[in-house]
């Protein structure tokens, strides 16, 4: 395992996905609404020049990812990838900042943004620093599938559920079983980063590659139907980019054997350091600056975030 690579590009496919949820956020508001899991919606979604962009960046992000995955512990590359906030929010207050629709005296730079940008950063350090993962062993038996096939259906479906029946929770619903399924398909690719050197003949004979190919695009349709439902960024982007390293870490602890530092100075401290990095999330993702809406009639607009 080689640490410096797996950090520097586990950053870089962070700043990518960052990019990437602004250019999708906003493209999404310019499409008439679907259905959840309706693959129609990319249907419209191809027709705007944003979303390529955005799929673009996703793309080249996901191969970073694939590389750092590669090189480091699922415990050390998936809480990195919480960046994806934090450079998501500074991409918009540096480039897409209007003041006009926003209340009065709000601030390019507030205090609030920058405690939260800083807690995030905190969090994450502590955690990886206290916690100092293992890397864990390169795959899993057969008998995962079961128990994870039965756990993915039955948190995705109960979270499509309640966006069936409670229009207010609806895009948080979504935004958490994107947020399963992502983390689900990190610990999908790590498992088959682990089977590159037998080619292309080994990966396709294992079962982790298919289960990539189910929870990859359902993760990647659902993250489309969270960001058209919900009407800010923020609590959206919040939780999935909180459930996708819990998960994905949880499941490298479970069935790969990845071991975090066990004394109770380290895990009161680990919890310390992720309970500081959701809230530094949680700040962050509400003073995030305007994101694009939709108006009546499929006309597009402007409409302000919270902060």
């Amino acid at each position: 395992m080689s640490t410096p690579i797996a950090v520097a590009t586990a950053l870089a496919a962070a700043l990518l996905f960052g990019l990437s949820s602004v250019a999708d956020q906003r493209s999404t508001k310019r499409v008439k609404t679907e259905r959840a899991l309706s693959p129609t919606i990319l249907l419209d979604l191809v027709r705007q020049p944003l979303w390529l962009i955005a799929i673009a960046a996703n793309v080249a992000g996901f191969a970073l990812q694939v590389v750092a995955l590669s090189f480091g512990s699922l415990a050390l590359v998936q809480p990195l990838l919480v960046f994806d906030l934090v450079f998501a929010v500074l991409i918009v207050r540096s480039v897409g900042w209007d003041p006009s629709t926003l209340p009065p005296g709000t601030k390019r730079w507030d205090p609030v943004l920058l405690a939260g940008v800083a807690a995030a950063t905190a969090g994450v350090a502590g955690f990886l620093a206290i916690g100092q993962p293992s890397a864990g062993r390169p795959n899993a038996g057969f008998g995962v599938l079961t128990p994870l096939a039965i756990g993915l259906v039955a948190v995705v479906g109960g979270c499509l559920a309640v966006a069936a029946r409670n229009r207010n929770l609806r895009p948080l619903a979504l935004a958490l079983a994107c947020g399963v399924c992502y983390g689900s398909a990190a610990f999908a690719v790590k498992l088959v980063t682990s089977e590159f050197g037998g080619g292309a003949a080994r990966v396709f004979a294992n079962w982790p590659i298919y289960v990539f190919t189910v929870v990859g695009p359902a993760g990647f349709i659902l993250n489309q139907d969270a960001f058209q439902q919900g009407r800010f960024l923020a609590p959206v982007q919040a939780i999935i980019t909180t459930a996708d390293p819990v998960i994905s870490v949880g499941l490298g602890v479970l069935w790969l054997g990845v071991r975090l530092r066990s004394s109770p100075a380290d895990i009161f401290g680990q919890v310390a350091s992720l309970l500081l990095m959701a809230a530094g999330i949680v700040i962050t993702a509400h003073h995030a600056p305007q994101v694009a809406g939709r108006a009546p009639a499929g006309r597009t607009s402007e409409r302000p975030a919270p902060g």
